[in-house]
């Protein structure tokens, strides 16, 4: 069995049917066991078709000057670039390393330990800036043009979404209580969300919230664990779509509108499962 990093350098072949049959199906093989390559695999092919289906649209389209300069950012952390520049934290520690350095005993082992760390946080982050840019350089393109007007394509979208965020939240290992989700949620998008209140009924937990890049502005991203498996309500302000359900790269997709806002519900669960958890959430939402 081929193990996920002897996988690596085969996705690209395999998407494109280059590979011999013997590879092809270690491949697949892996792919049936393995829910990240799985998933990972589906979203390359989807925006492999994306773009051989949109190409005249990509030739002709750029990406904004904002968004141009978040995926160089990306781009430079995916590259080994120092992780202080972009994680307070690592600064902190940077500044604590210089001071304790000069305490005999404890400054060398201090400095090892913080270089290690922020090591094993780059380490641990840069496949996932790597997810990022190729979600924005895509995105800048022209996924963004389409989601107006595709609910599978907006579905698709939130869906990487909801692979990335959880991603890095494993990475980095955040939580937030409902009250603070909710002020967040407040300050960010001015929407007074009261969340479920006893989501232990439905087996979820909250694990947090995050805001998004979704064409011009933002997404509201609340993430919750059922059963231990990611799930996630986006909120889409000022949005209106109509109530429907969709399967996108191995995920199942609960979309439906209240007032001006769209709310959809991702998770790679049964549609049964999914179907019961939006119920819940559209019940429990005040």
């Amino acid at each position: 069995m081929l193990s996920c990093a002897s996988l690596d350098p085969l996705v690209t072949p395999f998407i494109d049917d280059e590979l011999p049959p013997g590879d092809r199906d270690a491949v697949a093989a892996h792919l049936r066991v393995c829910p990240p390559c799985h998933a990972r695999v589906a979203a390359e092919r989807a925006v492999r078709d994306l773009i051989r289906t949109r190409k005249a649209a990509l030739d002709r389209e750029c990406a904004s000057s904002a968004l141009r300069s978040k995926c160089a950012n990306i781009g430079r952390l995916a590259s080994g670039a120092d992780p202080a520049r972009f994680n307070p934290a690592a600064r902190d520690s940077r500044a604590a390393d210089a001071h304790s350095a000069g305490v005999p005993g404890i400054g060398r082992a201090a400095a090892a330990s913080s270089r290690a760390a922020q090591s094993s946080w780059a380490a641990r982050l840069r496949p996932l800036a790597l997810a990022a840019s190729l979600v924005l350089v895509v995105g800048g393109a022209f996924v963004y043009q389409l989601t107006a007007h595709s609910t599978r394509v907006m579905a698709a979208e939130l869906t990487a979404d909801h692979v990335k965020c959880f991603a890095m939240n494993a990475a980095l290992g955040t939580r937030s209580t409902a009250p603070a989700v909710e002020s967040a949620m407040l300050d960010g998008f001015g929407w007074r969300v009261h969340l479920p209140e006893t989501p232990a009924r439905a087996g979820l937990e909250l694990v947090g919230s995050r805001p998004c890049l979704y064409g011009e502005g933002k997404i509201a991203h609340v993430m919750y664990k059922h059963n231990g498996q990611p799930v996630s309500l986006f909120m889409l302000p000022n949005a209106s779509r109509s109530r429907e359900f969709v399967e996108v790269l191995g995920h199942e997709a609960a979309v439906w509108c209240v007032g001006n806002r769209t709310f959809v519900l991702i998770a790679r669960e049964p549609r049964q499962e999914v179907e019961r958890m939006a119920s819940f959430v559209q019940a429990s939402l005040r």
